[in-house]
C-alpha cells in the first residue's frame, strides 16, 4: 500500500474522532454526563455505540487472522461474541439498568451492601480493562508500522492520546457520538473492499482452498491446537458468558432511559453484530488462498490489511487498503474509548476516592498509561487470543456475580467475595501464565490458554456453597433491592441514581 494513502486514512479517522468528541464537550457538564450520558441515549444510537466499542481489533483483524491460521474452529469466536448478547438480553440488561448504578462495583455494593465486595469488583474491572486495552495498543502499533515504518510503540501512543483527549473532553456523552460513527465506518471499511475482492476472486476463476491441508482446515475440531475439543468448548463458554461481565459493555446499558430501552438496545446490537461478523470469516478464507505466506511469518493479523493490494493492485488496491486501515484504527479508538471510560470510572470512585469530573479526568490518564506500558514491554500474542483471555476472566468473575445477584436472593457478601476470588483469581493466574510464560503445550497448556471451562463452574459453585453456609449474612434490604431490579419502570418504583454509602 502506498504509505501516503495509509497515513491520510489514519489522520482522517483521528481528526474525525477528535472533532466528534469535541461536539460532546459542548453537551457534557454534569457528573452524570461523564459517567452515563445522563441516561438519555436512545436504543439505536446506543446500539451503534455498543457495536463501535465491542468490535475491537480482535473482531476487525484477529478473527480473519485466526481463521487463516486455524480454520473452522475459529468461527466460534464471532458466534460466541454475538451470542453473548442473547444471554445478556435474557438475564441481565433490564435489571442492571434498573439498579441505578454507574459501574459494576456500584452494582455489587448496592446489591450486597458490602464495601469489601465492591473493592474486589473494582480490582477485577481494572484488570479486565487493562487486559483488553493491551491488544488494542499493540495492534495499533503493528498497523502504523506496516504503513509508515514507524516504531511499534508509536501506534499505541497515538491511540492512547486520542482516546484520552476524547474521554477527558466529554466522558460517556462524548464517546457515544464517536463510537456510533465508528461502528458504521468499520462496517463500511470491511464490506466495501470485500465486494471488490470477491469480484477479483471470481475473475481469477474462483479458486478453492489449496490442496494439502485444506480438508482438515475446513473441519471443526481439527485446527491442530492441543486438545481442540476442550479448547473449542471452553472458548464457547468464555464468549457466551464473558460478554455480560465486560465492564465497557455493561456501562453502556446504564445510559439507556429505562429497562425496556436496554432490552431494545440489545436486540438492535444483535442485528448489528450479526451483519458485521459475516465479513471477517470471508477475509480469512480468501487469505488462505492468497496470503498463506503470512502463516510462516506469524503476521496473520495483517491478512485484512494486505488482501486489497494483493488481489487488486495499483491505485484501486491502495485506496481500498487505506479504507481498511481507517476501519482498523476506528476499531482501536472506539474499543479503547469504551474501556477507558469504564476503567476510569472505577479508578475515580474507588481508588482516588471521588466521583466528580476532576477525579474522572485524573483517572482517565491512569487508565491508559498502564496498559500502554504493558503493551510496549510484553510479548505480542494474536490479538483475538488475548481478548479471548479477557472474556475468560469476565466469565469467571462477573458472570456469576450478576446472574446470582440478580436472580438469587440468598447470595451473601461472603459468598460473592469467595466466588470472585476463586473464579477471577484462578482465571487471572491462567491468563498471566499464558501471556508471560507461554505458550504451554499439552493438557496443561490447553487448560491455561482456555480456562473458562473449569474456572466458571468453580466460581458458581463456590459462590453458592459459601452463600448457603452464611445465610445469616444475607443483606437486610435484599427484598427492596430485588423489587427494584425486577419491577418495570411504569410502576413508578423509586429509581434515583444509586451512589455508594459512604461519607
Amino acid at each position: 500500500m502506498n504509505p501516503a494513502y495509509g497515513v491520510t486514512a489514519v489522520v482522517v479517522v483521528v481528526v474525525a474522532a477528535v472533532l466528534i468528541g469535541g461536539f460532546g464537550l459542548r453537551l457534557s457538564r454534569t457528573t452524570s454526563d461523564f459517567y452515563v450520558a445522563s441516561r438519555t441515549v436512545s436504543p439505536l444510537w446506543n446500539a451503534s455505540a455498543i457495536g463501535g466499542e465491542y468490535l475491537s481489533a480482535a473482531s476487525f483483524l484477529g478473527i480473519a487472522g485466526l481463521i487463516l491460521a486455524y480454520g473452522a474452529d475459529m468461527l466460534w469466536l464471532p458466534v460466541g461474541w454475538t451470542g453473548g448478547y442473547l444471554v445478556l438480553l435474557v438475564l441481565v440488561s433490564a435489571p442492571l439498568r434498573r439498579s441505578g448504578a454507574y459501574t459494576l462495583p456500584d452494582f455489587a455494593e448496592a446489591r450486597l451492601s458490602s464495601v469489601a465486595v465492591r473493592r474486589t469488583a473494582s480490582v477485577l474491572v481494572v484488570l479486565i480493562g487493562w487486559l483488553y486495552l493491551m491488544p488494542q495498543f499493540q495492534s495499533a502499533g503493528v498497523v502504523l508500522h506496516s504503513i509508515t515504518g514507524a516504531p511499534d510503540w508509536a501506534g499505541g501512543v497515538l491511540v492512547a492520546v486520542v482516546v484520552a483527549v476524547n474521554v477527558l473532553s466529554g466522558g460517556m456523552r462524548s464517546i457515544t457520538f464517536v463510537q456510533a460513527f465508528q461502528y458504521w465506518l468499520k462496517l463500511t471499511a470491511l464490506a466495501l473492499p470485500l465486494v471488490f475482492l470477491l469480484m477479483a476472486w471470481r475473475a481469477r476463476g474462483a479458486p478453492g482452498l489449496p490442496a494439502g491441508d485444506s480438508a482438515s482446515w475446513a473441519l471443526p475440531l481439527a485446527s491442530g491446537r492441543d486438545y481442540p475439543v476442550y479448547s473449542t468448548y471452553s472458548l464457547i463458554l468464555a464468549t457466551f458468558l464473558g460478554t455480560m461481565g465486560l465492564p465497557h459493555v455493561l456501562v453502556r446499558f446504564y445510559t439507556n432511559p429505562d429497562g425496556r430501552a436496554a432490552r431494545r438496545t440489545t436486540l438492535v446490537v444483535l442485528s448489528l453484530l450479526g451483519a458485521f461478523y459475516l465479513l471477517p470469516a470471508i477475509y480469512g478464507a480468501l487469505g488462505r488462498i492468497y496470503a498463506r505466506d503470512l502463516l510462516a511469518t506469524g503476521q496473520t493479523d495483517q491478512v485484512v490489511l494486505t488482501l486489497p493490494a494483493r488481489l487488486l493492485g495499483g491505485t484501486p488496491g491502495d485506496l481500498l487498503a487505506a479504507l481498511v486501515t481507517a476501519g482498523a484504527f476506528a476499531a482501536f479508538l472506539s474499543t479503547s474509548s469504551g474501556l477507558t471510560v469504564s476503567v476510569a470510572g472505577v479508578i475515580a470512585q474507588d481508588i482516588l476516592g471521588g466521583g466528580g469530573v476532576r477525579s474522572f479526568r485524573v483517572a482517565t490518564v491512569l487508565a491508559v498509561i498502564v496498559p500502554l506500558a504493558l503493551a510496549s514491554t510484553t510479548r505480542s500474542l494474536p490479538v483475538a487470543d488475548v481478548v479471548g483471555l479477557a472474556f475468560a476472566v469476565a466469565a469467571s468473575s462477573f458472570c456469576p456475580l450478576l446472574v446470582l445477584g440478580i436472580w438469587w436472593w440468598r447470595l451473601t457478601p461472603p459468598g460473592a467475595m469467595a466466588g470472585l476470588l476463586a473464579g477471577g483469581g484462578l482465571a487471572c493466574t491462567a491468563v498471566l501464565t499464558t501471556i508471560v510464560g507461554g505458550p504451554h503445550h499439552g493438557m496443561a497448556g490447553a487448560l491455561l490458554a482456555q480456562p473458562a471451562a473449569w474456572t466458571v463452574p468453580i466460581a458458581f459453585v463456590v459462590m453458592v456453597v459459601v452463600s448457603l453456609a452464611t445465610q445469616h449474612r444475607v443483606p437486610g434490604d435484599v427484598a427492596r433491592v430485588m423489587v427494584r431490579l425486577h419491577t418495570p419502570e411504569m410502576l413508578n418504583v423509586d429509581r434515583g441514581d444509586w451512589r455508594p454509602r459512604r461519607s
